[in-house]
This record gives C-alpha cells, structure tokens and sequence, in this order.
C-alpha cells in the first residue's frame, strides 16, 4: 500500500468513526459497524461478538456470498444466537483474552500446536469455504473489552486473498472507535429503558384507582409502536409514540372517584364529566419543549376522536384527526375489547378484529384498521407478552 492508498484509507477510517458516533440504536450500530469494516477491508463476509458474563454472544454476521446465494432472510436464517466462553481456544476467544489482532492467511492451515482451532461446522452446513480471516478486539478507552469484530475472506479482482497486514491497525482502530460507540449505544439504551419504565410506572399511578392494569398500558403503548411501524413512520418517531402512549389516559386523575368508580351506567352529565380526561390529560402534558410530553398531549387529547366526526373532546373528522390519535384509538379499543375486566369478559381476538374492522370508517381511520390487521401475529405475542397474569410493569 503506498502513501496515497494509506491517506485515503485514513480519511475513510475518520468518516466511518463520525458515522458510527452519530447511531445511537445498538441494532443499526452493530449493522453499521460489520456493514464499514467489510467495505474497508474488501471482506466478503464479517461477524461481531460481544462481551457479557465471561462470554462472547454472537451479536450480528453479514456475508456476500450467502447473501446472494439465499437472499437476505435466507442469510439472516442461517446465523442463530449462540455463546462462546472467553478463552484462547476459539479463534475470537483467542483475541478477547490478548487483545491482539490475528490474521490468519487460511483458518484450514492453522497449526495444530496453535492455542486457538477453526469450527468448521459452519461452512460444512452451508458449503461455504472460509479461507482468510482478520479477528480484532473492541476496546474501550480503559482498553476493557467489549466485543470481537471478525471479517472473513478478502477480496482482490473476484479472488480470495489475504487479509493486507498495513491495514490490521487502522482496523483495530477502527473496532475501538466501535467499542465506544457501543458502550455509547448501550448507555443511551439503559436511559431509555429507564425512562420508559418510570413513564410506565407513573402512568400506572395515574390509573391506579381506575379498573385498568399495568399491563393494559404496556399493550397498548406496545401495539401503538408497532402499527405506526406498519404504517412506515420512521424508527425515532415509533420509539416516541412507545414512550406517549402511556399517557392516553392519565387525565383520569382528575375525574372524581364517584364517576371514575362507579359501577353501574354513568348518566349523561356524569360520562361528559368522564369525557373531559381528555382535555385535563392534554393539559398537564401542554406547554413542554420534550418531544415526548408535546406527543403525549395529542395522545391524551385525540384518542377518542372517531373517523366519523362523532367521538370527543372536539367531533374532529378523518384526516382532521392527527395520526397518532388514530393510532391509539385502534390499539385501546382492540386492548379494552380483547381483555378481561372484573365488570365483562374478554373477547376472543377474532370477535374482536371483527368488531374492528366492522367499525372502520366510522370508529376507526380504516387505513389504521387494515395495517392492524396486518400485524395481528406481532399483536398476538405483545397480548401473550404482557398479559394479566404478569405481576411486573
């Protein structure tokens, strides 16, 4: 590699280090990561392991040839999960224990006094032949280990070739840019799934006098997040609507025990008070510069609109009626239709897709209702998920 080459491989490890710090999803990062290390090393295929418990897991692979081969889901089918212990006799065990870089010219001729082997299981199952590979570790800035990143099978002009030794470091750069985007990504993901959790629990206690349950709240929010996915909103904004939802009926703090417990049929005056959860929900979330409490006003403003301009607080019709309102519109009625309650019994969740679609284009914005319909089995598993019978929010 002469000077230039070295130069523009530099400037290229710079702009993937300025991509990678600007991910904050462990997925896509984990993707991205594989994804830039294979296009700057030429590999044709490349996994990532990460580091848990004295174990590496195997976190993501990605490979060509497979790829075009299978196709992609074929591909993403043939790497199932699965753990090594972090010791020297596997080729990525090998690297996490020295934090050194191997590269091996061909995995089949490694020496037999070599502390390290090649599992050729793999390629047997799939009539794959890894020949060189490139194992480097991720190290933080306290040079902890967080993960291995491996590429396999260099390629010059169509053939397999070994892996260019000046460019071992600038990888090896490139994988500890990686590993504190990672511990980034996971830091940002642990806030995450606390401030959810918190979000959660405050809703709860918000309802807590009401007859509905934690997990109510939880399917609900859930099923929203995944019919805005079907819908196509882009991830950030599902991830918003997952964090709102919650909030669709924390208005109910304010209605009074009498209406709010009431057994029996409330009488008009008392479900027009129960009606304003709505606006008094809307207005203790109004007023905020977080993205996450502006969403949660129009959820807790607009979710018992109705497609046909008869629903409440304010008789919006169709479109007039923002999205997310008809979102949450679908996926509470599915929950309250679909669960059992000390006061009813649960519907089966064909009478209840029934009732839907029965009332779409008057309850229920049909587009909402076909694309709910559409991802019926991911709403079966949140239902099964977060059923009654779970104790923890």
């Amino acid at each position: 590699m002469d000077v230039e080459q070295l130069r523009d491989q530099v400037l290229k490890l710079t702009q993937v280090g300025i991509a990678l710090s600007s991910v904050h999803d462990i997925d896509d990062l984990l993707k991205m990561i594989v994804r830039e290390a294979r296009h700057f090393t030429c590999a044709d295929a490349g996994s990532l392991y990460l580091v848990k418990d004295d174990h590496l897991y195997f976190a993501i692979s990605q490979n060509s040839t497979l790829k075009k081969r299978l196709g992609k889901d074929g591909e993403r089918a043939l790497f199932s999960p699965f753990s090594l212990p972090i010791s020297t006799k596997s080729i990525a065990g090998y690297v996490a224990v020295t934090r050194k870089n191997l590269n091996i010219p061909d995995v089949y001729e490694i020496s037999e006094d070599s502390p390290y082997s090649f599992n050729a299981d793999f390629d047997m199952r799939n009539d794959y032949r890894t020949r060189s590979m490139l194992t480097v570790p991720m190290l933080d800035h306290r040079s902890k280990v967080l993960g291995v990143l491996q590429l396999i099978n260099a390629t010059h002009d169509g053939k397999v070739v070994e892996f260019d030794p000046q460019l071992e470091d600038l990888v090896h750069s490139m994988a500890s840019q990686a590993a504190v985007a990672v511990n980034n990504a996971m830091l940002t993901s642990e806030i995450k799934r606390v401030h959810l959790d918190t979000i959660m629990r405050l809703s709860v206690a918000a309802e807590y006098k009401d007859k509905d349950t934690a997990q109510h709240i939880q399917r609900v929010s859930r099923y929203s997040e995944a019919l805005a996915r079907q819908l196509g909103w882009p991830k950030d904004k599902q991830e918003l609507l997952l964090y709102s939802a919650p909030m669709h009926d924390v208005g109910k703090i304010g209605i009074a025990d009498a209406i709010l417990l009431k057994p029996g049929r409330l009488t008009d005056e008392e479900r027009r008070a129960m009606q304003e959860h709505t606006t008094i929900g809307a207005s203790i979330m109004s007023g905020s510069d977080s993205p996450v409490l502006q969403m949660s006003e129009q959820v807790a403003l607009y979710h018992h609109e109705k497609w046909d301009g008869s629903g409440y607080p304010q008789g919006l019709e169709g479109e007039n009626i923002p999205l997310v309102g008809r979102i949450l519109a679908v996926a509470d009625v599915f929950d309250a239709l679909s669960s059992k309650r000390v006061y009813k019994g649960a519907l089966s969740i064909n009478e209840t897709m029934e009732i839907l679609k029965k009332d779409s284009g008057s309850h229920f914005d049909p587009q909402c209702v076909e694309a709910f319909t559409q991802i019926l089995d991911e709403v079966v598993e949140i239902k099964e998920k977060f059923s009654d019978d779970q104790e923890n929010i």
